[in-house]
């Protein structure tokens, strides 16, 4: 596991998917990544800010796409998470922070003009409910507003912890988008990420350390 910003931020490279990942027609929106010298938290009033990285997280990156509006459904907004906390117990703790958050704000404002409602948050642990692939998974849906499009419509949000990273994706709904669809959209990237991620540490443990002698490790 990394140790270091730079291993993180490495790290964080090879499991953050492209938009290609989510499907046919997926595209970058702007700004594509996000400050990495930042990250987003919920304020005492219920909106989301951006706020300078706590100690105990090494880095950290989001990146937004979106599929284009088309026929009868509007543009639907994604982005995809990789968070890479010091230690396990430390990313335990951002999971554990966003079930208090829905128990605290209920409501929640992404940005100005936008607006979370009836959030429901559902975890399961390692062995819960056919998670076999990762240390906790959490749920989140609810409904999504904005001024321009209106609503409500679906939303969801998924987070993984796989030992000292959390990987999470989201879809914010648009008209003609259900929630089957917004599951069906983000299912394929967050696996694809998990897979990279355990190669990616795979790959690690398996090179020798620098100045081992005679590949031992």
């Amino acid at each position: 596991m990394p140790t270091t910003k730079a291993q993180a931020v490495a790290l964080i490279g090879d499991v953050i998917p492209a938009p290609d990942a989510f499907g046919s027609g997926a595209v970058r929106r702007t700004p594509y990544e996000s400050d990495p010298r930042r990250w987003a938290v919920l304020g005492e009033d219920c909106v989301w800010q951006q706020r300078a990285l706590p100690k105990g997280v090494l880095a950290t990156s989001t990146r937004s796409y979106a599929i284009p509006a088309s026929g009868t459904r509007g543009r639907l907004l994604l982005s995809a998470v990789v968070t890479v906390h010091r230690t396990p117990e430390q990313a335990d703790w951002e999971n554990s922070e966003v079930l208090e958050e829905m128990m605290r704000c209920p409501s929640q404002k992404p940005r100005s003009d936008e607006i979370l409602t009836s959030l429901t948050d559902v975890p399961d642990a390692y062995g819960d409910f056919g998670n076999e692939y990762a240390d906790d998974v959490l749920t989140e849906t609810g409904e999504y507003t904005n001024a321009e499009s209106g609503g409500p419509f679906p939303y969801l949000w998924e987070q993984t912890r796989i030992g000292q990273v959390t990987l999470a994706v989201s879809a914010k709904g648009a008209k003609g988008w259900s929630k089957a669809d917004l599951f069906d959209r983000l299912r394929d990237p967050h696996s694809w990420m998990r897979t990279k991620l355990k190669a990616a540490l795979e790959g690690d443990t398996a090179r020798p350390r620098a100045g081992a002698k005679d590949g031992s490790r």
